[in-house]
Protein backbone atom coordinates (compact mmCIF):
# COMPACT_ATOMS: atom_id res chain seq x y z
CA UNK A 1 0.00 0.00 0.00
CA UNK A 2 1.32 3.54 -1.02
CA UNK A 3 0.73 6.13 1.76
CA UNK A 4 1.27 10.16 0.96
CA UNK A 5 0.76 12.28 4.28
CA UNK A 6 -0.45 15.30 2.42
CA UNK A 7 -0.39 17.42 6.06
CA UNK A 8 -1.32 17.33 9.49
CA UNK A 9 -5.07 16.35 8.68
CA UNK A 10 -5.24 14.75 5.51
CA UNK A 11 -3.45 11.32 4.44
CA UNK A 12 -3.89 9.53 0.84
CA UNK A 13 -2.98 6.06 0.30
CA UNK A 14 -3.75 3.91 -2.65
CA UNK A 15 -4.44 0.28 -2.36
CA UNK A 16 -4.23 -2.17 -5.37
CA UNK A 17 -6.43 -5.12 -5.79
CA UNK A 18 -4.14 -7.35 -5.05
CA UNK A 19 -3.27 -6.13 -2.28
CA UNK A 20 -6.64 -6.21 -0.98
CA UNK A 21 -7.07 -10.02 -1.82
CA UNK A 22 -3.97 -10.71 -0.16
CA UNK A 23 -5.17 -9.13 2.74
CA UNK A 24 -8.13 -12.05 3.47
CA UNK A 25 -10.87 -9.19 1.11
CA UNK A 26 -12.50 -10.23 -2.06
CA UNK A 27 -12.98 -7.59 -4.41
CA UNK A 28 -16.29 -7.31 -4.77
CA UNK A 29 -17.45 -7.79 -1.62
CA UNK A 30 -15.81 -4.53 -0.07
CA UNK A 31 -18.43 -2.80 -2.61
CA UNK A 32 -21.53 -4.73 -1.21
CA UNK A 33 -20.21 -6.06 1.99
CA UNK A 34 -20.33 -3.35 4.63
CA UNK A 35 -18.98 -4.86 7.82
CA UNK A 36 -16.08 -6.48 5.57
CA UNK A 37 -15.21 -3.19 3.75
CA UNK A 38 -15.19 -1.20 6.96
CA UNK A 39 -12.78 -4.18 8.48
CA UNK A 40 -10.46 -3.57 5.36
CA UNK A 41 -10.82 0.33 6.17
CA UNK A 42 -10.05 -0.12 9.48
CA UNK A 43 -6.74 -2.23 8.77
CA UNK A 44 -5.54 0.11 6.19
CA UNK A 45 -5.69 2.97 8.74
CA UNK A 46 -3.58 1.09 11.68
CA UNK A 47 -1.20 0.34 9.10
CA UNK A 48 -1.42 4.59 7.90
CA UNK A 49 -1.13 4.92 11.78
CA UNK A 50 2.20 2.97 12.23
CA UNK A 51 3.80 4.42 9.21
CA UNK A 52 2.55 8.38 9.49
CA UNK A 53 1.61 8.65 13.25
CA UNK A 54 -2.18 9.63 11.81
CA UNK A 55 -3.85 9.30 14.67
CA UNK A 56 -7.49 9.14 14.53
CA UNK A 57 -9.65 10.88 16.67
CA UNK A 58 -12.64 12.51 16.01
CA UNK A 59 -15.22 12.37 12.72
CA UNK A 60 -13.45 11.51 9.41
CA UNK A 61 -14.25 12.62 5.52
CA UNK A 62 -13.08 10.11 3.29
CA UNK A 63 -13.16 9.81 -0.42
CA UNK A 64 -13.04 6.56 -2.05
CA UNK A 65 -11.81 6.57 -5.92
CA UNK A 66 -12.18 3.32 -7.83
CA UNK A 67 -9.45 3.15 -10.27
CA UNK A 68 -8.45 0.52 -12.83
CA UNK A 69 -6.08 -1.44 -10.51
CA UNK A 70 -7.10 -0.53 -6.91
CA UNK A 71 -8.42 1.82 -4.84
CA UNK A 72 -7.38 5.47 -3.85
CA UNK A 73 -9.20 7.06 -0.74
CA UNK A 74 -8.20 10.31 0.91
CA UNK A 75 -8.91 10.78 4.41
CA UNK A 76 -9.20 14.36 5.85
CA UNK A 77 -9.72 14.36 10.08
CA UNK A 78 -11.73 17.09 11.77
CA UNK A 79 -9.96 19.98 13.67
CA UNK A 80 -10.78 20.85 17.59
CA UNK A 81 -11.66 24.58 17.01
CA UNK A 82 -9.97 27.09 20.22
CA UNK A 83 -12.35 26.31 22.69
CA UNK A 84 -12.05 22.53 22.45
CA UNK A 85 -15.95 21.47 22.00
CA UNK A 86 -16.25 21.79 18.55
CA UNK A 87 -15.20 20.51 15.40
CA UNK A 88 -14.92 21.55 12.24
CA UNK A 89 -13.30 20.22 8.66
CA UNK A 90 -10.72 22.23 7.13
CA UNK A 91 -12.63 21.97 3.68
CA UNK A 92 -15.85 23.69 5.29
CA UNK A 93 -17.18 26.27 7.75
CA UNK A 94 -19.98 23.25 8.69
CA UNK A 95 -19.21 22.26 12.33
CA UNK A 96 -20.55 19.59 14.50
CA UNK A 97 -21.08 19.56 18.36
CA UNK A 98 -19.17 16.81 19.46
CA UNK A 99 -19.68 16.96 23.07
CA UNK A 100 -20.02 13.42 24.77
CA UNK A 101 -17.94 11.92 22.06
CA UNK A 102 -16.57 9.45 24.47
CA UNK A 103 -19.86 8.37 25.63
CA UNK A 104 -21.19 7.84 22.47
CA UNK A 105 -18.33 4.94 21.99
CA UNK A 106 -19.29 3.46 25.13
CA UNK A 107 -22.92 3.45 24.56
CA UNK A 108 -22.58 1.96 21.20
CA UNK A 109 -20.50 -1.45 22.87
CA UNK A 110 -23.91 -1.04 25.18
CA UNK A 111 -26.08 -0.94 23.28
CA UNK A 112 -24.63 -3.58 21.03
CA UNK A 113 -24.11 -6.16 24.01
CA UNK A 114 -27.30 -5.81 25.56
CA UNK A 115 -29.09 -6.82 21.96
CA UNK A 116 -26.85 -9.98 21.53
CA UNK A 117 -26.90 -10.61 25.40
CA UNK A 118 -22.82 -10.80 25.18
CA UNK A 119 -20.46 -9.27 27.23
CA UNK A 120 -18.99 -5.51 26.54
CA UNK A 121 -15.84 -5.96 24.52
CA UNK A 122 -13.17 -4.20 23.01
CA UNK A 123 -9.97 -4.96 20.23
CA UNK A 124 -7.36 -2.94 21.09
CA UNK A 125 -3.78 -1.99 18.67
CA UNK A 126 -0.77 -2.02 19.76
CA UNK A 127 2.40 -0.02 18.12
CA UNK A 128 4.75 -3.26 19.27
CA UNK A 129 5.41 -5.85 21.88
CA UNK A 130 7.03 -2.71 24.02
CA UNK A 131 3.77 -1.33 24.44
CA UNK A 132 2.42 -4.40 25.72
CA UNK A 133 5.49 -4.90 28.25
CA UNK A 134 4.98 -1.34 29.25
CA UNK A 135 0.87 -1.21 29.73
CA UNK A 136 1.48 -4.66 31.60
CA UNK A 137 4.07 -3.17 34.40
CA UNK A 138 1.59 -0.58 35.48
CA UNK A 139 -0.56 -2.66 36.96
CA UNK A 140 -4.20 -2.22 38.18
CA UNK A 141 -5.78 -4.40 35.35
CA UNK A 142 -5.14 -7.77 35.86
CA UNK A 143 -8.93 -8.38 37.02
CA UNK A 144 -9.60 -7.45 33.43
CA UNK A 145 -10.52 -11.15 31.07
CA UNK A 146 -7.96 -10.50 28.46
CA UNK A 147 -6.40 -12.39 25.43
CA UNK A 148 -3.65 -11.05 23.26
CA UNK A 149 -3.41 -12.17 19.35
CA UNK A 150 -0.81 -11.19 16.97
CA UNK A 151 -1.98 -10.85 12.91
CA UNK A 152 0.27 -9.01 9.92
CA UNK A 153 2.40 -7.74 12.14
CA UNK A 154 0.80 -6.29 14.80
CA UNK A 155 -0.59 -6.94 18.23
CA UNK A 156 -4.19 -6.96 19.45
CA UNK A 157 -5.46 -7.06 22.91
CA UNK A 158 -8.95 -8.63 23.30
CA UNK A 159 -10.72 -7.43 26.46
CA UNK A 160 -14.09 -8.36 27.46
CA UNK A 161 -15.96 -6.78 30.61
CA UNK A 162 -18.77 -8.11 32.30
CA UNK A 163 -21.59 -6.45 33.34
CA UNK A 164 -22.66 -7.78 36.34
CA UNK A 165 -18.99 -6.70 37.84
CA UNK A 166 -18.30 -3.87 36.44
CA UNK A 167 -19.74 -0.28 36.32
CA UNK A 168 -19.36 2.15 33.73
CA UNK A 169 -17.12 4.13 35.67
CA UNK A 170 -15.11 1.37 36.26
CA UNK A 171 -14.95 0.51 32.50
CA UNK A 172 -14.12 3.80 31.31
CA UNK A 173 -11.11 3.88 33.99
CA UNK A 174 -9.74 0.61 32.60
CA UNK A 175 -10.15 2.21 29.34
CA UNK A 176 -8.63 4.96 29.68
CA UNK A 177 -5.34 3.16 31.05
CA UNK A 178 -5.52 0.83 28.27
CA UNK A 179 -5.75 4.18 25.22
CA UNK A 180 -2.28 5.41 26.95
CA UNK A 181 -0.53 2.45 25.42
CA UNK A 182 -3.26 1.31 22.42
CA UNK A 183 -5.42 2.32 20.30
CA UNK A 184 -9.08 0.99 19.70
CA UNK A 185 -9.25 -1.16 16.54
CA UNK A 186 -12.20 -1.86 14.27
CA UNK A 187 -10.40 -5.53 13.47
CA UNK A 188 -13.24 -8.17 15.09
CA UNK A 189 -12.30 -10.92 17.60
CA UNK A 190 -13.62 -13.04 14.91
CA UNK A 191 -11.10 -12.39 12.02
CA UNK A 192 -8.50 -12.50 14.84
CA UNK A 193 -9.51 -15.91 15.51
CA UNK A 194 -9.60 -16.65 12.55
CA UNK A 195 -6.82 -15.42 10.54
CA UNK A 196 -4.68 -14.42 13.82
CA UNK A 197 -2.14 -15.79 16.21
CA UNK A 198 -3.56 -16.54 19.58
CA UNK A 199 -0.32 -15.52 22.00
CA UNK A 200 -1.76 -15.36 25.19
CA UNK A 201 -5.75 -17.01 25.87
CA UNK A 202 -6.04 -15.48 28.87
CA UNK A 203 -4.78 -13.04 31.68
CA UNK A 204 -2.00 -11.54 29.48
CA UNK A 205 -0.89 -8.53 31.43
CA UNK A 206 0.16 -11.52 34.20
CA UNK A 207 1.79 -13.52 31.73
CA UNK A 208 3.70 -10.72 29.95
CA UNK A 209 5.37 -10.07 33.86
CA UNK A 210 6.07 -13.60 34.30
CA UNK A 211 8.03 -13.75 31.18
CA UNK A 212 9.45 -10.27 31.03
CA UNK A 213 9.74 -8.72 34.49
Amino acid sequence: MEIERINDNTVKFFISYVDIEERGFDREEIWYNRERSEELFWDMMEEVHDEEDFTVDGPLWIQVHALDKGLEILVTQANLTKDGQRLELPFTSDKMDVSGQIEDLLEEHFDRSEEDDSPLDFVLAFRDFEDVIALSRRGGLDHLTTSLYAHENRYYLFVEFNEERFQEEEIDDALSMLLEYTHESRMTIHTLQEYGKCIMPENVFQTVRQYFS
